[in-house]
């Protein structure tokens, strides 16, 4: 059985603002490499085909790395970084 995801607003914001999708996040999550984050937290790392224009340059790749709190029941999402490939 997975955790509920939820996401905060400044969450929400940074998808939209670095070219995210909420389900791309959550596949990262659920799919990605975990890693350890500052203050307790932890980051997943997954890297998506992309083949498309992003901030006027073309990339292959996109790597969605949301930055998580781990719950007893449920990851909330704090943040969300994109790179492009």
């Amino acid at each position: 059985m997975y955790k509920a995801i939820v996401f905060t607003n400044h969450a929400r914001e940074r998808c939209v603002q670095r070219g995210a999708t909420e389900t791309d996040v959550v596949r990262a999550v659920r799919e990605g490499k975990r890693e350890p984050a500052q203050r307790d937290l932890w980051q997943f790392r997954l890297n998506l085909e992309f083949q498309k224009e992003w901030a006027g340059n073309w990339y292959a790749v996109q790597q969605v790395v949301p930055v998580v709190a781990e719950e007893t029941d449920r990851f909330v999402v704090i943040t969300v970084y994109t790179h492009y490939f």
